[in-house]
């Protein structure tokens, strides 16, 4: 079975457009990820300021489960 030119050409501009959408793709997961993480952070930070001018006032903030 032999190509035309006009099979090569679509066969390449698949393959273009597979590695287009990995490389999208994987920038999507990479910021997702990076997103996640900021967010945790961001939280983390939060609730320490939270316990910290807890602390200053005399409050204890409720722990465990039961408050």
């Amino acid at each position: 079975m032999n190509l035309v030119p006009q099979q090569i050409f679509q066969l390449v501009s698949l393959l273009a457009v597979l590695a287009l959408f990995s490389i999208s793709l994987r920038g999507q997961i990479g910021y997702a990820r990076w997103f996640k993480k900021w967010e945790a952070d961001r939280k983390a930070r939060r609730d320490a300021e939270l316990e910290a001018e807890a602390r200053e006032r005399g409050d204890q903030p409720p722990k465990g489960p039961w408050g």
